[in-house]
């Protein structure tokens, strides 16, 4: 069979579903590729107890009598049961994106730090920005920046390890 144009222009859509397919897949297991924003001591999103986001419905500041490692980072938590919550399923507590701010992942592909105080929970997964301007532009379309962060987390995880 001769390739036609459209032929052509049908494998190729076919090959880039399959390819953000598979990229959603990586960006959803919760595997960080241990590229997470974490202090120069590594500690985790600068100390906040990521499970008090679920339970309390707040930041909370984390402590260093309870701790976690995972990823190449400490995590601390504000209490035992948090830190044993979070050690049981790491990634159903931990920030997407490394802790990294979600619109400059999706909007810029590219890094930036966080603040604690501007987050949001989406479909069961914790996204923190950078700054209160940048939490504004991000809730303008959670899901657009979502989506596009997660086809490019991979290739940030790929170049920063």
């Amino acid at each position: 069979m001769p390739l036609t144009r459209r032929t052509l222009l049908i494998a190729s859509a076919a090959s880039l579903a399959t390819v953000y397919g598979i990229q959603s897949v990586i960006a959803d297991t919760g595997d960080l590729g241990g590229l997470i924003y974490k202090t120069s001591d590594g500690v985790a999103i600068d100390g906040t107890d990521t499970v008090a986001y679920f339970t309390q419905g707040k930041p909370v500041a984390g402590s260093a009598a309870f701790t976690h490692d995972w990823q190449g980072a400490t995590w601390q938590f504000s209490s035992a049961e948090n830190r044993d919550l979070f050690a049981a399923d790491p990634t159903a507590y931990a920030p997407q994106y490394g802790g990294y701010c979600a619109w400059a992942v999706g909007e810029k592909n590219s890094l930036a730090s966080t603040e604690p105080e501007r987050w949001a929970i989406v479909d069961d997964k914790l996204y923190l920005n950078f700054n209160r301007g940048v939490q504004r532009r991000w809730d303008k379309d959670r899901a657009g920046f979502i989506a596009q962060g997660d086809i490019n987390w991979p290739d940030l995880v790929a170049g920063n390890s």
